[in-house]
């Protein structure tokens, strides 16, 4: 498999969109022609390597092609939007939209990971190692249909809004979230294993949601079924015994959507 390494050549001060960032895109080019390709620097264009010092050269396909980038891209966006295939590892963080709109490959980060994370996603891995902004995995303004599809990891944190209007595809974040995660849900799988602030499953009317800590202020619109032990998601596995509910009942009268929430961490519920 062929390997091309960005490295940061300057800091950054107006955020850069580089979409080109993608296996897609170098594959077939030599290191001359990676270098032209165009990014958005606020109303300008400026070929990539103004941004990045650029090593070896793109595989004959988007399959065979893996992009390492060497340091922190905190201001960089778009890495790895709408790739097919291949592979992408920020040896640091990077910016908004990292694997936004992807159909499939893997990206992995490093570091953290700014917001929209993973944005209307249908196939791949995304894989965060560190935290994550709001909108993991989200549908964009304007839009209802967020992630399609594919498996979004993040081991740290996330924000507000995990998988806004999901309808497919897997959320997995280790840590703890804050406010209105799978809201607009109709499909799909989140699970978090740390707590939740509020509205867990707001307007949902179909997927799933496992909460695995404290949920400090629970959605109105939840209705328990009763209680459930060791849930397993294909190879998903949640240990324990979990409160179950169905809802948003504030929005249709015969929804879909399940919550699952620990019971030893939710005695009140």
């Amino acid at each position: 498999m062929a390997e091309v390494k960005l490295t940061p050549n300057k800091e950054i001060d107006l955020k850069v969109e580089a979409d080109v960032i993608t296996p897609d895109e170098f594959a077939g080019k030599g290191k001359s022609e990676i270098e032209q390709l165009l990014v958005w620097q606020g109303p300008s264009q400026y070929p990539l390597s103004d941004f990045f010092d650029v090593e070896g050269e793109g595989g004959s396909s988007a399959e065979d092609t893996t992009i390492v980038i060497n340091g922190d891209v905190s201001r960089v966006k778009l890495i790895g939007a709408k790739m097919t295939a291949g592979k992408i590892i920020v040896k640091g963080s990077t910016g908004m939209h990292v694997g936004s709109q992807m159909a499939g490959g893997e990206i992995v980060v490093e570091g953290d990971a700014d917001s929209w994370p993973g944005m209307e996603m249908t196939g791949g891995v995304l894989h965060i190692k560190g935290n994550a902004g709001d909108h993991v995995g989200s549908a964009y303004r304007g839009s209802w249909h967020g992630m399609k599809g594919g498996r979004l990891i993040i081991d740290g944190n996330a924000r507000s809004q995990i998988g806004g209007g999901m309808t497919g595809g897997e959320i997995i974040i280790g840590g703890s979230i804050e406010n209105f995660c799978g809201i607009r849900q109709t499909g799909g799988l989140i699970v978090v294993k740390g707590n939740a602030i509020r509205a867990v499953g707001a307007e949902m009317s179909g997927g799933t949601i496992v909460i695995g800590g404290n949920i400090q202020k629970f959605t109105p619109g939840m209705q328990n079924e009763g209680e459930e032990s060791d849930l397993e998601f294909e190879d998903i596995k949640c240990s324990g015994t979990f409160k179950k509910f169905r809802g948003d009942f504030a929005i249709a009268k015969n929804p879909k959507g399940i919550v699952y929430a620990g019971k030893e961490t939710n005695p009140d519920l």
